[in-house]
């Protein structure tokens, strides 16, 4: 497919700081896109003045405003958008210059691409943040991560990846297609992890872009809501629901065994994060129940393909 137009959505809650701070590069970027690629800023009702600052300071970067369902506001814009090719950040990701083409080559080339990532790197560029996302289980958790052992020599070399959380850009039909972002894991959390699995699962694949550059500042619009000890809350609370929507076979047994050591470890060392987070899972299992039905978890060679996909990433 090739993307003969995109369109760059920047996903914002109260962050009027971040987009001061953020789409000068933004659009900078998009002007030097060799497809027309319009910005608009996907605002989830945000109460401080980023409305006001929209309007007076970039006329020409349009504002949609949705309920706030954190990254799933995605879905229902994209369902409104007609671009092949859609980019999605958050509101704390600055572009290079050169970040979007080589982001849209990736879907000419690639005939099984759901979305493409750059790399990326913190604000002043000394530090690795990721998009060459690996995968694995520990103690029956899954965990994604970019910064893995050996990753140095790694960062400059085009892969596959697992996930990319502040900016991808994603093939609309089949972001769609996939239901887009879950709502269960909102505020936030792994949704990104999730999407990449669901898309493997449906023979689509995430691709490690290191020619694009793009950069980060961690948890700049998700920290100062939460705090870090919430953040993390939050992470172990949608790690549990990931493996219960999601893992089959060996891999769902072992994780589901390792709950009660996790628990009482918890309660013994007096640190209740991970209490939380399962009584917090607990409260979607509903939701969790009839998500992994619509997925048909479990039938035909769908553990051969979870375990394909753990074998891709594993570090």
């Amino acid at each position: 497919m090739v993307a003969d137009r995109t369109h760059i959505l920047v996903l914002n809650y109260n962050g009027r700081a971040l987009l001061a701070e953020c789409l000068p590069s933004i659009v900078a970027a998009a002007t030097r896109a060799s497809v027309p690629c319009p910005v608009t800023v996907v605002d989830n009702s945000s109460t401080d003045d980023s409305h006001e600052y929209l309007r007076q300071a970039w006329p020409n970067v349009g504002l949609i405003v949705e309920p706030n369902l954190g990254l799933a506001s995605f879905n229902r814009v994209l369902a409104r958008l007609d671009e092949p090719v859609v980019l999605l950040l958050n509101n704390d990701v600055k572009l290079d210059p050169n970040a979007i083409d080589p982001l849209l080559a990736v879907f000419a080339e690639r005939g099984d691409a759901l979305f493409s990532a750059p790399q990326c790197w913190t604000f002043d560029g000394l530090e690795y943040e990721g998009m060459r996302t690996r995968v694995r289980s520990r103690f029956g958790i899954v965990q994604g991560m970019s910064r893995v052992p050996g990753h140095e020599q790694l960062v400059d070399l085009p892969d596959l990846t697992a996930a990319a959380g502040p900016i991808l850009a994603v093939d609309r039909e089949r972001f769609l297609a996939l239901g887009g972002y879950d709502p269960l894991y909102f505020p936030g959390r792994i949704e990104d992890l999730d999407l990449g699995f669901r898309g493997w699962m449906a023979g689509w694949k995430g691709y490690y872009v290191p020619q694009s550059i793009s950069y980060h500042r961690g948890f700049g619009s998700f920290g100062p809501v939460h705090g870090r000890e919430g953040c993390d809350r939050l992470a172990a609370r949608n790690s549990l629901i990931f493996a219960w929507k999601n893992l089959s076979g060996a891999r769902l047994a072992g994780h589901l065994a390792w709950l009660p050591i996790r628990l009482a470890h918890a309660l013994g060392t007096l640190r209740p994060t991970f209490a939380l987070a399962l009584a917090g899972a607990l409260a979607r299992l509903g939701g969790v129940v009839s998500a992994r039905r619509a997925l048909a978890v479990g039938e035909e060679d769908w553990a051969s393909r979870q375990e394909a996909y753990f074998r891709q990433f594993r570090w």
